[in-house]
């Protein structure tokens, strides 16, 4: 008896070994030597690069279609063309679903989506960040409303997840029609430059559709999303760039918003003195400087992981550390349109600042902005309405909030960019600081008008009235009188103040523990 049941045990392993290596083999050899060269990793090439050796296991691995019509009684869709499961990255867990562009192209259909959909689930239930490998020719049309319904089911989970676990969408393939929508609604796109493709239809279905003819590169290439339309925060060149990059990004954040962000040990003393600061400010207030030379010499050995770099410009904001601990930075390009807050610079800014807040990451802004931008383009798209995002924002944000004025904190933008009122821990302000309700100019133009127009000699009254102005009100120390900014400091000092600024606010009170009235949430202007 016992040699019949080994022999029929030894059946079944073989068996089992034999589907089961049918199914790693994914499209097949060919297909994968396809997509080695055009450059590109396999899925399953693509999980075993990204997760610590050895820690991947897999979820779902023998899941199959169950669709009839159109032939796909006869087609065989290894793992449903995506990866699922979860392992270790850097050390800490990470749940991941790859799509598997060899088998059937990667094409969304009711059990892709229920595979990716339970694997949002496990990782929201598990509080482990989520990282979504998207490569898929879209919706595998053949299943049609089945498929149209597992859109709803991943549309949700990422929604029931959000806030809760990090999502990153890493774009390696083509990820195009109702698909598209999954990667813009997690927190990051990382988008590869040459083989990223995202838009909510192909060029086929455009031309179709409305005659327009245009490349898929033109319509949803890097270009589009990362300069244009602000739905890619960070450009990789390659698959390989495009999983070291989130595998940083990862570094920056806890696991779940429940935990707070690691921090690391770090040789950079929290204590260094920047002596090139006392004197990096231009003498004449319109001449621009870079932002980034204070941003790099201000941060832990300056590091920084930009987000949305190549979009609205004239607003800097991404991840750094002080002292080991994880921060974002919230700043001003001086060079790129004066550091003005334009629709698209709020709109890079609020989702950034909400993002570190949901997940306990404190926030540093370092202000040199002149003003909203105003002008008939800017308010008839809703300047307003955009600009209000940032003060939801900031006066949401329950995480440790300082403000470094720089330079210019005029009008709204005093309270866009952090001011004392709106929700700011603490304020601090160089003596360059110029923090005012409008720049002397525009101020002299209206309080001085009738004047300046009667007077024998307008432009000698226009510049001693606003050098008069200047004198009162442009500079830190009205404010500072007033108690809305804490101390006007050395430049050189700034590291120094800012580290001891977070050390103070490492334990501040939690949200349930802030005496809020209860409400589901603020309605943003969105």
């Amino acid at each position: 008896m016992s040699e019949v049941i080994s022999g029929v045990t030894a059946q079944s392993i073989a068996e089992y070994r034999r589907k089961r290596e049918h199914i790693l083999q994914m499209g097949g050899l060919k297909a994968i030597e396809e997509r080695h060269k055009r450059g590109q990793m396999s899925a399953r090439e693509r999980i075993e690069y990204f997760f610590d050796p050895g820690t991947f296991t897999e979820i779902g691995l023998w899941i199959k279609h169950r669709t009839t019509a159109f032939g796909m009684d006869k087609r065989e869709v290894p793992a449903e063309g995506i990866v699922t499961g979860f392992g270790k990255v850097n050390g800490r867990h990470v749940v991941a679903g790859a799509e598997d562009y060899t088998a059937m192209m990667g094409t969304f259909g009711e059990y892709h989506g229920k595979k990716l959909s339970y694997a949002i689930d496990f990782a929201k239930n598990k509080g482990w960040p989520f990282i979504t490998m998207n490569d898929s020719a879209g919706a595998r049309l053949h299943e049609g409303m089945d498929t149209l319904e597992s859109y709803g089911w991943t549309f949700k989970s990422q929604i029931s997840a959000s806030g809760i676990i990090p999502q990153v969408s890493l774009l390696m393939g083509p990820c195009l029609g109702g698909q598209a929508y999954h990667p813009v609604m997690m927190d990051f796109v990382i988008q590869t430059r040459k083989t990223g493709f995202m838009g909510i239809a192909g060029p086929a279905f455009v031309k179709t559709q409305t005659g327009e003819e245009i490349s898929l590169e033109e319509l949803s290439g890097w270009k589009n999303h990362a300069i244009k339309s602000g739905q890619t925060h960070i450009v990789a060149e390659d698959d390989k760039d495009c999983l070291d990059k989130c595998k940083e990004l990862l570094s920056f954040f806890p696991s779940n918003s429940k935990e707070k962000p690691p921090r690391i040990e770090t040789k950079d003393s929290p204590e260094r003195e920047i002596p090139e600061f006392d004197t990096i400010i231009p003498n004449e207030p319109t001449t621009p400087y870079n932002m980034y030379e204070i941003i790099k010499e201000v941060v832990d050995e300056g590091q920084f992981v930009e987000i949305f770099k190549d979009y609205a410009p004239n607003a800097i904001c991404g991840f750094v550390r002080m002292n080991g601990r994880p921060v974002g930075i919230v700043s001003n390009q001086p060079l790129v349109k004066a550091g003005t807050l334009d629709i698209n610079a709020c709109d890079k800014l609020a989702r950034f600042i909400r993002f570190c807040d949901l997940f306990n990451i404190p926030l540093v802004s370092l202000t040199d902005c002149p003003g909203y931008m105003i002008g008939s383009e800017q308010d008839w798209a809703g300047i307003l309405r955009h600009g209000a995002k940032l003060l939801y924002a900031w006066a949401d944000a329950t995480v440790p909030l300082v403000s470094v004025i720089i330079r210019k904190s005029y009008a709204g933008a005093h309270y866009g960019m952090l001011d004392k009122s709106i929700g700011a821990d603490f304020v601090f302000a160089w003596p360059t600081a110029r923090v005012t309700i409008v720049g002397a100019d525009t101020a002299a133009s209206v309080i001085f008008a009738k004047e300046i127009r009667e007077a024998e000699n307008p432009e000698e009254v226009r510049a001693k009235r606003i050098k008069e102005y200047s004198e009162l009100y442009e500079s830190p120390y009205p404010a500072a009188e007033r108690g809305y900014i804490d101390d006007i400091i050395m430049p050189h000092d700034t590291r120094k103040v800012v580290n001891k600024a977070l050390d103070i606010l490492e334990h501040k009170l939690e949200p349930k523990e802030v005496a809020r009235p209860w409400r589901k949430y603020s309605n943003i202007n969105l």
